[in-house]
């Protein structure tokens, strides 16, 4: 079973006067590439969002966005009781040591001091954070769904092209004898030329025809060409990703398909060859979508 890259997945959280959106998706890439969008009060839990994350896209380029929409008429602020009396302590005593100033200012030059008061919104209450992360994990549910279904429009496309390699390595056959005949000829009629000028060497003639029938030969080829076919949709059946496999097995397929437009030396034989590498290029394109 094989899975694209290719993934959208969108859940809403509603947790008291806040809607909160979880939006993720992904698109085909060499590496896991993670680019997040969140509020400042989700900072905290950036790491242990990537790790779920990752734990289920395993590769591609992934955007999530956390978004927060509130109904809150006003916000509420608290304050922080122990750091405003470690600052009046500290004015307190500074004033002493310098004699100057009035413990009558010290509450408002406090009041103005970083994280003083404290805004409750910006606080990350755990029964939120839990109603988050569950959702988030929903939303990786959904990207799982939507790329098994495209991965299976991609496998029912991948079958087809191999199958229709196979078909036309099939259609190879009936012109073998003819393209035999063909360079049997050809040979002919170079060693009557070398013949009516006295010049043949019987043992070196030997050896060029050797030499051209394991060229011609194309017995080698055509048999890995179908092992790899055949590898190939087995290889989609397994568990797991198997994107880079897929893609290893394709490039060997290249390779003998190459290997028989070189050796065909025959017109009708040639212009299989140019459909089949027509068929691989398309496979290999879609490879770049699968996970």
């Amino acid at each position: 079973m094989i899975k694209s890259m290719t993934g959208y997945g969108r859940s809403i959280v509603n947790f008291g006067a806040k809607t909160i959106t979880i939006e993720i998706k992904s698109v085909n890439s060499k590496q896991f590439d993670l680019s997040l969008r969140l509020p400042s009060l989700y900072r905290e839990k950036e790491l242990e969002i990537r790790t779920m994350i990752s734990s289920v896209i395993e590769r591609g380029k992934t955007d999530i966005l956390i978004a927060i929409e509130s109904s809150m008429e006003g916000e509420s602020y608290m304050l922080n009781q122990s750091l405003a009396g470690r600052y009046y302590k500290d004015l307190k005593q500074l004033s002493e040591t310098i004699g100057e100033g009035s413990s009558d200012q010290y509450l408002s030059i406090i009041a103005r001091l970083p994280d003083v008061f404290k805004s409750t919104s910006e606080m990350l209450d755990e029964d939120e954070w839990t109603a988050v992360s569950t959702s988030i994990s929903e939303t990786l549910k959904k990207i799982d769904v939507f790329r098994i279904n495209e991965g299976d429009v991609l496998q029912s496309d991948f079958s087809f092209r191999v199958n229709a390699i196979l078909e036309l390595l099939n259609k190879i056959a009936p012109f073998e004898k003819e393209r035999t005949q063909c360079i049997r000829l050809k040979l002919l009629n170079a060693f009557n030329d070398i013949e009516k000028n006295n010049e043949i060497d019987k043992n070196r003639f030997e050896q060029e025809l050797i030499y051209y029938l394991e060229k011609f030969d194309i017995t080698e080829e055509k048999i890995r060409l179908r092992k790899h076919c055949e590898y190939f949709l087995e290889t989609m059946n397994e568990v797991g990703a198997s994107g880079k496999k897929l893609g290893f097995i394709s490039q060997e397929m290249g390779r003998e398909i190459n290997t028989l437009g070189s050796k065909a030396n025959y017109f009708e034989m040639q212009r299989i060859v140019v459909l089949m590498k027509d068929e691989l290029e398309k496979i290999k394109e879609q490879l770049l979508n699968i996970l």
